[in-house]
């Protein structure tokens, strides 16, 4: 039988905002989870205590924030509309049916111009405490790894800069050690690094702050990378934000820095190929801890010898060739690779010339750096059961948390221009995906628990 509803829109009801809302509704379970009153120590410096017009609530405007990520809306506007409609949304904010909620300015003019990247901060790490002080965090392997962020900004819309190269960190303790093996080899040391060259980088007339990232050989966009660091919850444990243009091992420093002094009892650094470098390797290594990383393809032209076909004899600092030719040491470089070099004459007519080399002098010059003792430690550790497991967690870990951060929280592009407004905007994400991990975790114990001690109780009641 057909039924129609009839319209009673204009009808006055009593009604309980708390019973509209599902039990176990998510923002339910974030609410019970923490005290977001922590929020006024955080912030209360910033306000004046006894001058001006009373403000918006603090806590509702980083709550209105919690909401924007985590259900992946894409502006401030659209956030202030959606809480205005959404009955969850108002219950979480603590806001009636019929009060007004904040205005969309005055959510971003706080964010722009009230919060410090400072608070932000002490946000992100107030919640991963929480995390922590809960037994939930597993700081022993950290799982790190870079994702873009396609900017605000046009690729038409760009200028030709020229400016010098940033100096390497590592530079002047890698030129102490080029230094002290010339000298033990009876070379002239160097005078010091090279004066910085200059390079030709493309920047953005909209947000110069942001760089141009290629993906594959053709399409190319502006972007920022946020390098990134989780355990193997998935929790994200800190994260820093570059130009798209910087390399991943270029990255890694300043995001490892802030890593091992938060948490030292890290034991384990999970990377992939692209942080396969001899200075990442040689860090990690010297500060006790191992570096867990995948095999790399070696470089080279196709159809010759591999770099791995030349074996290096450390006793007597040479380097013997397939052909069971020695390749004796002939001088260190600025950029820390000993070289060493054939016998013409033997080379002239070795067989295997055509796929070793192609100079005219019939000379091979093979190169070994002298942190390259790092890169096979790392080598060995890669072939450990141990750490050939733990490896294979990065696609449920970090790799992982990129996946839900693009697919579910709307990180694959970001409205915002600056660096940053962009890392404040990137770690209130992250924040938000930590903390609802966290209160599902818990609420999930917490039911278990009830169950767990109320149905035996019940069954002994009734039986």
């Amino acid at each position: 039988m057909l039924a129609t509803k009839a319209e009673e829109r204009g009808q006055y009801e009593m009604i309980c905002i708390e019973e509209l809302v599902p039990k176990d509704h998510i923002l339910r379970k974030i609410d019970r989870a923490i005290d977001f009153d922590h929020i006024y120590d955080l912030v209360g410096d910033l306000y004046c205590p006894d001058n001006g017009r009373p403000s918006i609530d603090p806590v509702v405007l980083f709550k209105m924030i919690l909401i924007q990520h985590l259900f992946g809306i894409p502006s401030l506007r659209k956030t202030a509309e959606e809480v205005r409609l959404n009955v969850a949304y108002r219950w979480f904010l603590g806001y009636l049916l019929n009060e007004q909620t904040p205005h969309f300015s005055t959510l971003s003019h706080n964010f722009r111009n009230r919060y410090t990247p400072e608070v932000v901060e002490a946000i992100f790490f107030w919640i991963l405490d929480e995390i922590n002080n809960a037994g939930y965090l597993s700081p022993e392997a950290v799982f790190i790894d870079g994702t873009h962020i396609k900017a605000n900004a046009n690729t038409k819309q760009v200028i030709k800069k020229a400016v010098p190269k940033a100096a390497k960190i590592y530079e002047e303790q890698l030129m102490n050690e080029i230094n002290e093996e010339r000298e033990s080899n009876g070379k002239k040391p160097f005078d010091g690094p090279k004066p910085p060259e200059e390079k030709e980088v493309t920047e953005s007339t909209t947000d110069p702050e942001c760089g141009v990232f290629h993906k594959g050989e053709h399409k190319k966009c502006m972007a920022y990378t946020a390098q990134t660091a989780c355990d193997k919850h998935g929790y994200v444990m800190d994260v820093t934000v570059n130009p798209g243009n910087i390399h991943d091992s270029v990255a890694f420093d300043g995001l490892y820095d802030r890593l091992v002094q938060r948490f030292p009892e890290i034991n384990a650094c999970v990377m992939d190929a692209g942080y396969k470098t001899p200075w990442i390797c040689k860090k990690v290594t010297d500060d006790g801890r191992i570096p867990v990383l995948p095999y790399k393809r070696p470089m080279g032209a196709k159809g010759f010898f591999r770099p791995y076909d030349y074996i290096y004899d450390e006793y007597y600092n040479c380097v013997i060739c397939p052909e069971n030719q020695v390749l004796n040491f002939s001088t260190i470089n600025r950029d820390g690779y000993r070289e060493f070099k054939s016998n013409p004459k033997i080379c002239e007519n070795c067989p295997s010339r055509s796929v070793c080399t192609r100079n005219a002098k019939c000379e091979k010059t093979v190169t070994k750096h002298i942190w390259s003792k790092y890169l096979d430690f790392a080598e060995d550790i890669r072939h450990t059961p141990k750490y050939k497991k733990l490896y294979e967690k990065r696609k449920e870990t970090i790799e992982r948390v990129f996946a839900d951060a693009k697919e579910k929280y709307g990180m694959r592009y970001t409205l915002h221009r600056g660096l940053s407004h962009v890392t404040n905007w990137v770690r209130l994400k992250f924040a938000a995906m930590n903390l609802k991990k966290f209160a599902i975790r818990r609420w999930n114990e917490d039911e278990y628990l009830r169950f767990y001690f109320v149905f035996p109780l019940f069954s002994k009641i009734y039986a």
